[in-house]
């Protein structure tokens, strides 16, 4: 297979501000999410042959006023159009505490459905431990284009706890630098690609007057501890759980002095709230501002608005195009369904009807087309650059990895609590970072 690579989701009321005036074309796809359920006879069921009736039990979090709801019972109806022989009996509610609980109560007394959309992180680690769910490698074992539409990165960050790919996920979050492309244009700049590009870009609106980041050191820095700690660490040292400070995060988190040095922030950096900041982008006072999928909907001018990849830092260990980001979600299928040789047949065909390409299509476009699709999308007709580019950059992904707050907790807060004096030097980022992991002891 090639090398491949991958929200908090937002409201499907933000397409109105994603699309120049241009309606979404989700519902249009005729077929089992286009007919790519149909895939599964290579190397499974021969299509030739006779199908017993079936009666799939399903179970999903695309229920109340989700708006990937509406694609997902259109999805299932069309799967029991083209396969007559298989019945959808779907429960899908809303994810609340009361629906986890009675998820993890079913597992345990043997009332698993057949295939359910689930938590990939912690959340099913109970689940997870009644050895119920199958694994992706056992399933292409018998269905090798099982997951095939699926990104490499996306399946990775949608492994379970113990590191093991079950679940086949749809979207997901992100976080990247929007950048004010006018502004850029304006001043003769490239966008960064690079930390020589960016410190250009930095000075360059320095000099005249435009805030080069928007950045509330005080209220939100926790967008710029990722990045910093990622870039200078690399993957695998950024998603450790040390016991004292890493090099790599020191290293990242001492970049807060340098940005500030060169004049990066906004002088009241200290004192202002994430919404003074925002409006400062949005405003063209600000050129570029670090942000999650969930900004997008703020986003007036979607014509000169771009997101783009972290450009870098000086002597980085991460690979270029690397997200901070995530997947919590992904359907399954439980060894009950896999054990039954009709169910097993039917269980593929809905998985796949739902995680492939033109399936996680419409979720992405139900949602806005901004969240982190688990596929490569396909912008729709009418795109603004905006929505443009948010594809590219997340299609584009190198690699994607979870916040840090995902592996410490509690202790983060600390640690962002911090930032201003590490800006400042009135304390070594090494201190901040033992004084947040010493909690963790």
């Amino acid at each position: 297979m090639k090398k491949k690579v991958l929200s908090v989701l937002l409201v499907g009321a933000m397409t109105a501000s994603l699309f120049a005036g241009c309606g979404s074309n989700a519902g249009e796809t005729t077929g089992a999410a286009g007919g790519d359920a149909a895939t599964t006879e290579e190397g499974g069921a021969d299509a030739d042959v006779a199908q017993n009736p079936v009666t799939l039990k399903t179970v999903s979090m695309f229920g109340g006023t989700d708006p990937n709801a509406e694609v997902y019972q259109a999805i299932n109806n069309e799967i029991m159009a083209e396969y007559d022989y298989i019945t959808i009996e779907d429960n899908s509610q809303s994810s609340d505490e009361e629906w986890k609980a009675a998820v993890n109560a079913d597992f345990s007394v043997g009332n698993e459905p057949d295939v359910i959309q689930f938590f990939t992180d912690a959340t099913a680690d109970t689940i997870v431990a009644t050895d119920k769910l199958v694994s992706i490698e056992e399933i292409r074992a018998e269905y090798p284009e099982y997951a095939a539409d699926t990104l490499d990165s996306a399946l990775a960050a949608a492994a379970n706890t113990d590191g093991v790919e079950r679940a086949v996920p749809t979207t997901g979050y992100w976080e990247g630098l929007y950048c004010n492309k006018d502004l850029f244009d304006q001043y003769g700049l490239e966008l960064p690609t690079d930390w020589e590009s960016m410190e250009k870009a930095i000075t360059t609106f320095k000099e005249n007057d435009i805030i080069p980041i928007a950045c509330s050191l005080n209220n939100v820095p926790h967008y710029w501890i990722e990045f910093l700690m990622l870039y200078a660490a690399g993957a695998d040292e950024y998603t450790s759980i040390p016991e004292t400070a890493p090099e790599g995060w020191v290293a990242g988190l001492e970049m807060f002095k340098t940005l500030r040095d060169m004049g990066a922030f906004p002088a009241d950096t200290d004192t202002v709230d994430d919404a003074y900041i925002g409006q400062l982008f949005r405003d063209k006072k600000a050129a570029m501002q670090l942000d999650g999928s969930w900004y997008a909907g703020n986003i007036e001018d979607t014509e000169n608005t771009v997101v783009i990849a972290f450009p870098g830092v000086p002597n980085q260990k991460a690979e270029a195009g690397s997200l901070v980001g995530g997947i919590s979600s992904g359907f399954y299928i439980t060894r009950k369904a896999w054990e039954d040789p009709d169910k097993r047949d039917a269980a593929v065909k809905f998985v796949m009807a739902h995680t492939s390409q033109a399936g996680v299509q419409r979720y992405w476009e139900a949602t806005g087309a901004v969240s982190q699709a688990a596929v490569e999308v396909t912008p729709v007709d009418g795109a603004t650059p905006f929505a443009e580019s948010i594809a590219a950059y997340t299609s584009g992904a190198s690699a994607i990895v979870a916040p840090t707050d995902s592996r410490i907790g509690d202790a983060y807060k600390t640690l962002v609590a911090e930032i201003v004096k590490v800006s400042t030097g009135a304390m070594s980022a090494e201190d901040a970072i033992n004084e947040a992991l010493s909690l963790m002891q």
